[in-house]
C-alpha cells in the first residue's frame, strides 16, 4: 500500500480532501532514534504538545507550529538521526518573545548549548538570538524576531534588501 495512504488510513482520513485551495504548509520532520523518548524531551524542554502518535511517527506543535517526530529507520539511510550521519543539512528556526528562557529550558533539560544568545543586526531589525543543538543531534535557533514576521505590512520596519518574503508579502 502506498504510503501516504496508509498515513491517512492511521489518522483516520479516509477521503481525500476535495478541497485544495488552502495554502500549502511547509513543516519539519526530525528523525530521532526513539520517538517516544524524544517526544518525552520536546514536550518537557519546549513545552510541546503531542497532536498525534502512531509509535514511529509523533505530530507535535509548540505554540501553534506543528513538526513531526519519525523514528531512525536502519533500512533507509535518509532516514537518521543528524549525530549518527555526521552532519545536519538544516536548521530549526523559532520565533519567541523570550529566546533566553528557551534556549536555557533546553540546555537545562540536556541540550548542547550553541551559539551564544546575543543582539544581532539584520535587515529587518535588530533581533535576539541564539541556539543549541538538541539531545538527537538536530540544531535549532531561537531568536525573537522572525524575517517571515506575518505582521500586517504597516506595522513591519521597511526592508531594502531584506528576504523576499518580508518585503513582497501584502
Amino acid at each position: 500500500m502506498h504510503a501516504t495512504r496508509d498515513f491517512r488510513h492511521a489518522v483516520g482520513m479516509t477521503e481525500v480532501p476535495k478541497d485544495r485551495s488552502a495554502p500549502p504548509v511547509i513543516s519539519v520532520m526530525l528523525v530521532v532514534p526513539d520517538a517516544g523518548a524524544a517526544t518525552t524531551w520536546y514536550k518537557a524542554a519546549l513545552g510541546a504538545t503531542e497532536l498525534w502518535n502512531l509509535g514511529g511517527v509523533v505530530g507535535l506543535e509548540i505554540a501553534g507550529a506543528p513538526f513531526f517526530l519519525h523514528a531512525v529507520n536502519p533500512d533507509n539511510p535518509a532516514e537518521t538521526e543528524p549525530g549518527r550521519a555526521g552532519v545536519t543539512s538544516a536548521r530549526v528556526e523559532m520565533f519567541t518573545d523570550d529566546p533566553d528562557d528557551i534556549i536555557e529550558r533546553a540546555v537545562a533539560a540536556g541540550a548542547t548549548a550553541g551559539p551564544d544568545i546575543e543582539d544581532r543586526r539584520a535587515p529587518w531589525g535588530t533581533h535576539r538570538q541564539g541556539g543549541f543543538t538538541d539531545p538527537f543531534g538536530h540544531i535549532w535557533s531561537v531568536g525573537d524576531r522572525s524575517p517571515l514576521d506575518p505582521a500586517p505590512k504597516d506595522r513591519r520596519p521597511a526592508v531594502k534588501d531584506g528576504p523576499p518574503a518580508v518585503k513582497d508579502r501584502p
